[in-house]
This record gives structure tokens, C-alpha cells and sequence, in this order.
């Protein structure tokens, strides 16, 4: 059967793990619902229905999908900022509660108080969804800090973007990390922009992963475009936190397609450079290309799965637009007063 024309070839590149078709299968199916919800995402907020800020994680799939991949769902813990629809779809929360949201529906995993940024679930072990650029940093080297007091053998993941990475809150928490020999893994997503500045102009040292060398911090760059790639580093890491060995440092070079919010028309760099992007790196497609390349799977095989993961988005976006907003009461809940 004949592939479609948009699958980039795969090609046999040395010394990269190699994935098995279950494992790639998995991997497609999750980066294809966060790519679909995104998506899906987007036009609702240009329909109005979700208000307030939406950031959309389209290209950078690979690195949360990896990353969870190779993590103990339930067990480990996830921290990230405000581009964190991908992240929860992946942990395994329900795509309708996170669209209603986004929405600010009573539905929501928040209940429609937390919107886009501020989502949240004690149950998965994921924790934010936060606002405050870098202000997850601290957050995450905290639980952490829960893991190694309560001996539960849990590793914290913190995510934060190439910006974040110049927040000074960022080094205290490497210096009380290293120090303490928690058991996190920083996660640093480079998108290239953080918001609409390019590292080379925001940036001293553009290299990332070395940013915790003053700590005695070990950190590399992987291929954030790839899951592979992204789950063998990943999976290294994550061992190397809960052997008791400490913090761990891992800079994903990555790419988002879309601006850096919804109201970012993203005219700081060319058009060019996104087409060769989703031409020569898309991480979806590569997984594509390698499935149908190695006969794991047909075409049709693939649409099924295409329509299986459109038919959840459109179940969660049909959700999202009739579940009721939250009542009133619900200004009050969820508040802790100091007296």
C-alpha cells in the first residue's frame, strides 16, 4: 500500500536507540492526541470559548511523551509552567476534563478555575501547570525533597523552558539539589524563543545542559525531536535521580510550531524556518515513517488510529463546550486563610 507523500523517510542513524513497534506505536498514539488536542485547542480559543492565555505545545510532543515513557506513571512526579496541556494528556488524565478546563467549565480537573496555566492533579502526581515563569523549579526540587524525607523512591521531573532557565530562583534550587542529593530530573524544553527572543540574544551560554556544572550537576543535550532519543536520555536520568545519585540536568532541543501564545503571531522568525521544521524534524512523522517503513502497521492502520484519536478530541471538545460553568460557591473553596 502506498504511504502518504508527508512521511518523512526514516533513516537508520548510528549509535540511536532503537524503539520497539509496540514501543512506537505507544509513542505515536500519544504525541498524535496531544497534537490533535492542540490543535483542536486552537480553534476553539479563536471561537472565543477558552479565554485568558493558551500555549500550545504543537512540535514539542516528543519530549513529555518520551520523558513519561520512560518514568513510573503514578509514582514519579511532573511539575511544568504554562504549557501544559501536552503534559497531562500523556500522565494519563482525561482529555475531556482538561478541554473543560480550558474552557473554565465545573468539569474541569480544576473545576474550571485554574483555565489553561493553572491545571492540576494530586492523584497523577502532577502538579502544574504554574504561571510564574521559572516558579516551577523551586516547586518541583521541593517534591523531591517529599520523595527523599518519605523514602518513597519517587523521582520529580521538572520541566522549564530555555527563559526560565535564566530565573535565579532556578540556581538556588540546583545549589539546595545538589546539596541534598535530591532525586529530581530538570527537564529544560528549548524551543529556541523563549517567548519572542531567540537564545542567542537572551542567553550568555546557549548551551544548556551545562548550566549546572558550578552545582556539579551532570546534564546533556538530546534530540528533542526524537522519542527515542528523548526516552533513552530520559530513562538514564530518571535512574541515575533514584539510585540516590541526585539531580540531573537533560536540555531537549525542540521546536514549537505555533507562537508562544495564542495571541503571538510569532513574527520574529521566518517562515522558512518552521517549514523546515515540520518537513525535516516533525516528531510525529518520523515515528510514521518508521512504522511504515519496518510494515508494523498499513496506512489504514494508522488512519484507524487517526480516527480514533479525533473522535476522542471531538468527544472532549463537545464536553468542554455544554458542561456547565462552575457555581458560584465555588469562589470559595479551595482558599486556606491565615488568621
Amino acid at each position: 500500500m502506498a504511504r502518504k507523500a508527508t512521511a518523512t523517510k526514516a533513516k537508520t542513524q548510528p549509535n540511536v536507540p532503537q524503539f520497539t513497534p509496540e514501543q512506537d506505536l505507544e509513542a505515536f498514539r500519544e504525541m498524535l492526541l496531544i497534537r490533535r488536542f492542540e490543535e483542536k485547542a486552537g480553534q476553539m480559543y479563536g471561537m472565543g470559548l477558552i479565554g485568558g492565555f493558551c500555549h500550545l505545545y504543537i512540535g514539542q510532543e516528543a519530549v513529555v511523551t518520551g520523558v513519561t515513557m520512560a518514568s513510573e506513571k503514578g509514582k514519579d512526579a511532573q511539575i511544568t509552567g504554562y504549557r501544559d496541556h501536552g503534559h497531562m494528556l500523556v500522565m494519563g488524565l482525561d482529555p475531556k476534563g482538561v478541554m473543560a478546563e480550558l474552557t473554565g467549565r465545573q468539569g474541569g480537573l480544576s473545576r474550571g478555575k485554574g483555565g489553561s496555566m493553572h491545571m492540576f492533579s494530586s492523584e497523577h502526581r502532577f502538579y502544574g501547570g504554574n504561571g510564574i515563569v521559572g516558579a516551577q523549579v523551586p516547586l518541583g526540587t521541593g517534591l523531591a525533597f517529599a520523595s527523599k524525607y518519605t523514602g518513597d523512591g519517587a523521582v520529580s521531573i521538572t520541566y522549564f523552558g530555555d527563559g526560565a532557565a535564566n530565573q535565579g530562583q532556578v540556581y538556588e534550587s540546583f545549589n539546595m539539589a545538589k546539596l541534598w542529593n535530591l532525586p529530581v530530573v530538570y527537564i529544560i524544553e528549548n524551543n529556541k524563543y523563549a517567548m519572542g527572543t531567540s537564545i542567542e540574544r537572551a542567553a550568555a551560554t546557549t548551551d544548556f545542559s551545562r548550566r549546572g556544572a558550578s552545582f556539579d550537576i551532570p546534564g546533556e543535550q538530546v534530540d528533542g525531536m526524537d522519542v527515542r532519543m528523548v526516552f533513552d536520555a530520559s530513562r538514564r536520568a530518571i535512574e541515575w535521580a533514584r539510585s540516590g545519585k541526585g539531580p540531573y540536568i537533560l536540555e531537549m532541543l525542540t521546536y514549537r510550531y505555533r507562537g508562544h501564545s495564542m495571541s503571538d503571531p510569532a513574527k520574529y522568525r521566518s517562515k522558512d524556518e518552521v517549514t523546515r521544521f515540520r518537513q525535516e524534524r516533525d516528531p510525529i512523522e518520523q515515528v510514521r515513517a518508521r512504522l511504515l517503513e519496518l510494515g508494523t502497521v498499513t496506512e489504514e492502520d494508522l488512519k484507524k488510529i487517526e480516527t480514533e484519536i479525533r473522535a476522542i478530541v471531538t468527544e472532549a471538545a463537545d464536553f468542554a463546550t455544554n458542561d456547565p460553568e462552575p457555581d458560584a460557591s465555588e469562589l470559595w473553596t479551595d482558599i486556606t486563610i491565615e488568621a
